[in-house]
């Protein structure tokens, strides 16, 4: 992390076994080496001069595939202003058209350019803390600008400032994130969203590469190992804070996702976080 707002670096001397994590809305930019990373049932590879440019918080899981103590993985991650970018949006004279078929939360494309020529200017803010707060708005509105006005831009319209279907399902997301440990039902997720269970459904599933019982069942999974590392709760109290009625059934979830047992898995990380 950095003192610039949404600004991480990120370097390893070799290669790593696989994060699970929650992606932010951003740019995550390989300045050298390669990865990839996973949402759902989707598999997107990058490698040095790339971006993944995701516009959804999603759950979501990466490995550095591409790593060396002589030549070490670099990579940059700026997360994005959504404020500044809908005053961006608002601020065009035209924007491209968006169709209701374009709903791709996360995509992959070239790094170069102006957008580049952002990220540099960003990273070199560190070098000049005092300037952050007065020049870090201006970079970003750039980065907004070139990101909705280039070849790319239906997306990332659709996806954080459109007026589709897509949005409305942006709703049921975020309701979806924010009440993951309740029940939920498909029919209310899909009334939020002002649609029918069977189109929500599939208009969520293109949107994230998972279905909506998926989505919260990673929510709930990650944020169970969250807590069994920071706050050191056992697995009964975990499984209920996330949910789950069955410790049973959240043993079960949690070893096909993260491949070992609960407190085998707690105590490997601990063990390599030491």
């Amino acid at each position: 992390m950095t003192a610039v707002p949404g600004l991480t670096l990120l370097r390893s001397n070799h290669e790593k076994r696989t994060n699970f994590h929650i992606c932010k809305p951003a740019l995550c930019i390989v300045v050298q080496g390669a990865k990839w990373t996973m949402f759902g049932e989707t598999r997107f590879d990058y490698h040095a001069g790339q971006a993944l440019v995701v516009s959804v918080e999603l759950p979501a899981f990466s490995t550095i595939v591409e790593a060396t103590p002589t030549k070490p993985y670099l990579g940059v991650i700026i997360e994005f202003d959504l404020a500044i970018m809908r005053e961006v949006m608002k601020s065009l004279d035209s924007l491209p058209d968006v169709r209701e078929d374009v709903a791709r939360s996360v995509f992959v494309t070239e790094f170069d350019g102006p957008l580049l020529d952002c990220a540099v200017r960003l990273v070199r803010l560190l070098e000049t803390q005092k300037a952050i707060p007065v020049l870090y708005p201006s970079i970003m509105r750039e980065i907004c600008y070139w990101l909705l006005t280039g070849p790319h831009g239906a997306e990332v319209i659709s996806m954080t400032v459109g007026k589709t279907h897509a949005k409305n399902v942006l709703h049921a997301i975020h309701f979806l994130r924010d009440h993951f440990a309740e029940p939920v039902r498909i029919e209310d997720l899909a009334s939020l969203a002002r649609m029918s269970p069977s189109a929500f459904h599939r208009q969520f599933k293109a949107i994230t590469s998972m279905t909506p019982l998926q989505y919260q069942k990673q929510l709930r999974l990650l944020e169970a190992r969250r807590v069994m590392i920071a706050d050191e709760l056992n697995v009964g109290t975990t499984a209920a804070q996330v949910g789950y009625e069955s410790p049973t059934q959240f043993i079960r979830e949690y070893g096909r996702m993260f491949g070992m047992p609960p407190r085998r898995d707690i105590v490997s990380l601990k063990e390599a976080g030491s």
